[in-house]
């Protein structure tokens, strides 16, 4: 029985055929927070109206009921009547005493007594439900997991990189953030984000975190050999993803990229070469910092060529444009081959962003 909840893939090549109710605490989804104060009043209010429906209907009905000395009711002890029937308590010291009275009970007020003990109850029920509720949202998530972004490891580079892709206007629903941690999985989560909580160089976990129908994977962990286990496996999920991976030295670019990473980002090389130009040129790397930081300032952007600006010069576009990607290939401005843009050419260039 254990053998029939091992992930298997889908056939249709999405998250694995692995029953919800066994990822609750492996996947979260996260969900609107409502005040427990903001829920209880509305409890109550529900309990109200199913009672004022009950007194009305009694009233209503009230000719075929008596009570013990064979008095009509009055207003008030319809009242008192649906209080103590949809509680449950029933003194039994007024009853319906006509067919008609015994079919309103039985047909009306009945199914209001367990309407109420339901809203009564509600707030036990939700506690113990949770699980329930957090399994549907996790099969709502699963079916429509498509074109996201999966960001794997949730550290200080991690978190920027969450923090970039916010800024450049991705949802928060479109990322899902994997990590081993239940610390950052939990901060991940409290900013409402998706998680899947695994070892990311298995490739069920990957799996669970929809790589195979993501857009793009950003592997920002501690360790260069964990960075490359991660990439070989997204890769075997994913032939078109975009792999971009954060590498502590240089000399582990080239087996990064051997191993199926689009883009390497080295941070101790990178770091290292702004220190030294900070040196004697620290308002290089002030302006460097204000192109990585998009909020305000400049930033770099790319975007396709309009079919006015085929044919022409990128030098004598109003936009400051550094770079072209043509055939999968960054061509620098200046050199022979980007005199004139072409058709299908992508400007890379330094836009202006007011905070």
């Amino acid at each position: 029985m254990a053998g029939s909840l091992r992930a298997r893939p889908s056939r249709s090549g999405g998250t694995p055929e692995r029953p919800a109710f066994t990822l609750v605490g492996t996947v979260r989804v996260p969900h609107v927070f409502v005040s427990p104060t903001w829920e209880i009043a509305r409890r109550i209010a529900y309990a109200i109206v199913v009672l004022t429906v009950a007194v009305v209907v009694v009233y209503i009905g009230r000719s075929g009921f008596r009570d013990t000395q064979g008095n009509p009711l009055s207003l008030m002890d319809c009242i008192y009547y649906a209080s103590v029937s949809l509680s449950t308590t029933g003194y039994g010291d007024i009853s319906p005493v006509t067919p008609g009275a015994r079919a309103l009970n039985a047909l009306v007020i009945t199914p209001l007594r367990i309407l109420f003990l339901i809203i009564l109850v509600g707030t036990t029920l939700a506690a113990l439900t949770e699980n329930s509720r957090q399994v549907l949202r996790i099969q709502r998530w699963r079916r429509r997991v498509r074109n996201h972004y999966v960001v794997i490891g949730y550290g200080t580079k991690g978190r920027t990189a969450v923090d970039a892709m916010i800024s450049d206007g991705i949802a928060l629903s479109e990322i899902v953030v994997v990590d081993v941690a239940r610390s950052e999985i939990d901060a991940a989560g409290r900013r409402g984000l998706v998680t899947v909580q695994g070892t990311a160089s298995r490739s069920d976990v990957l799996r669970l975190a929809g790589v195979q129908r993501a857009s793009a994977v950003v592997i920002a962990t501690d360790r260069d050999d964990t960075a490359v286990l991660i990439t070989l496996t997204a890769r075997q999920l994913s032939g078109t993803a975009r792999i971009v991976v954060a590498a502590r030295e240089v000399e582990n670019t080239h087996l990064l990229r051997q191993s199926g990473a689009d883009t390497v980002v080295v941070s101790a090389e990178t770091a290292g070469r702004l220190l030294g130009v900070a040196r004697t040129t620290p308002n290089v790397v002030e302006m460097i910092d204000d192109l990585l930081t998009p909020e305000e300032g400049f930033a770099m952007a790319e975007r396709n060529i309009t079919p006015e600006e085929a044919g022409v010069s990128p030098r004598s576009l109003s936009d400051l444009v550094v770079g072209i990607e043509r055939d999968g290939r960054l061509l620098r401005v200046g050199t022979a081959d980007v005199d004139v843009l072409r058709g299908g050419d992508r400007l890379l260039y330094l836009r202006h962003v007011s905070g």
